[in-house]
């Protein structure tokens, strides 16, 4: 094991390219000197001619990446030179490292131009040397595909980079709509309780307690303000979300959030990803504040001392839900109470939660004034995203919108088995 942290270290050592470029001239250099001293040894001095002027090709490679036109230029001089001297039957290898180079270090005008060149400087220095038929042909086609091959290297370490970076912004997306959820559903929540129990305690405070009717009266403009800097804070939190289903509301007043709405008005937002860019969790971090189904007794009645009468019913056998399920639950029916006792004054809700073989429903209906015939439905704010992304991330399916009794609906259902 440590032979092979050994071995990958130096392996990151030799990726650095100042690093991988001196190392690869040195090679060749080291190289091509033992071929010249066999070669004047052996008595073979065009040979060595051809050596001497590869190893001061070598050099200008140091340059490769950051002047990879000019370092072309030089070693085609050079091969130009040399065959039509009689050093060099043909190109060299280091010519053809530079014209890797352009295609690997430079866009793609700037590559074709150079291949342009040299396929036409390669092809005539070909048919001078070696005139046999098609022999021009060889020539003209090595610029060409040295240059390619450098930029199909190119664009696929582009596309892996965009890739990583892609990946990278998704995660702080999703980490932004998981924070702007939690802030609107625990922190919104709980002001909004607070700010109606003080202005109910106002309210039956004599006229004579002028200082706790200041005291409370200042709480009250506290908790408003607060939230509306919370409001302000998720439009920042959620500002880069390329769907927001508030924009996405239908004339009947049914939620169209992921991009898929059934005929019957249900959100199918399932599959690994979501049309929002919003991955699928397992549990997670979204599930790591310990509230679920267990707690909705607790809620009920907190909705209750705020002063909105609500009910619960429970059927089927309650089974252990997964921690994703268990905290949508929650929070769907915590938001929706929340939004009835803000738009619906005077009305009653109910929440029935049902436990099936394959899926868990939830639903809480409350019986407010109906909308106004003609008038469009108003524009969901953020508890909707909420509740959506929260039912997409489980697979789930989600409808909402005004009854034609009277009221609001929300039901949702979550399969267990995909969870």
């Amino acid at each position: 094991m440590r032979f092979m942290r050994r071995i990958t270290a130096a392996w990151r050592f030799f990726k650095r390219p100042r690093v991988f470029d001196t190392t690869l001239v040195a090679v060749l250099a080291i190289g091509a000197g033992i071929g010249l001293y066999s070669t004047l040894r052996s008595g073979y001095p065009d040979v060595a001619q051809g050596a001497g002027l590869f190893i001061l090709c070598t050099f200008p490679l140091l340059l490769r990446r950051s002047r990879p036109i000019a370092v072309a230029a030089i070693e085609s001089v050079a091969d130009v030179f040399g065959m039509t001297a009689g050093i060099l039957p043909n190109n060299s290898l280091t010519s053809m490292i530079a014209f890797y180079s352009v295609g690997r270090y430079t866009p793609g005008r700037t590559a074709a131009l150079t291949a342009a060149g040299g396929s036409v400087v390669y092809g005539v220095a070909t048919f001078l040397t070696r005139p046999e038929a098609g022999s021009w042909i060889a020539g003209m086609i090595y610029p060409l595909i040295t240059i390619g091959v450098g930029q199909f290297v190119r664009m696929r370490a582009e596309l892996r980079e965009r890739g990583r970076r892609e990946a990278a912004e998704s995660a702080v997306r999703a980490e932004r709509r998981r924070i702007a959820r939690e802030l609107h559903d625990v922190v919104a929540h709980h002001i909004s309780v607070i700010n109606v129990l003080v202005g109910g305690a106002r309210a039956t405070l004599p006229p004579s307690e002028d200082v706790a009717l200041d005291a409370l009266a200042g709480a009250e403009r506290t908790a408003r303000q607060a939230l509306a800097e919370m409001r302000e804070l998720l439009n920042v939190l959620r500002a880069d979300d390329p769907i927001r289903t508030g924009d996405m509301l239908t004339t009947d007043g049914l939620l169209r959030a992921g991009g898929v709405l059934t005929t019957d008005g249900l959100l199918r937002a399932g599959g690994v990803l979501t049309t929002d860019g919003l991955h699928r969790a397992e549990g997670g971090a979204d599930a790591a504040t310990g509230v679920g189904a267990a707690r909705l007794p607790a809620l009920v009645q907190e909705a209750e001392t705020a002063g909105l009468p609500a009910s619960l019913t429970v059927t089927g056998e309650p089974v252990t839900l997964p921690a994703a399920v268990d905290h949508a639950v929650y929070r769907i029916v915590q938001e929706a109470l929340t939004n009835t006792r803000k738009h619906a004054s005077g009305a009653r809700a109910s929440v029935r939660l049902a436990y099936g073989s394959e899926a868990v429903e939830v639903e809480v209906i409350d019986d407010g004034l109906p909308a106004p015939t003609g008038r469009t439905a108003p524009a969901p704010g953020f508890g909707l995203d909420g509740m959506a992304e929260r039912v997409a991330l489980c697979g789930g399916l989600l409808r909402t919108g005004p009854r034609l009794e009277g009221g609001f609906v929300v039901h949702a259902r979550i399969p267990l088995e995909r969870t």
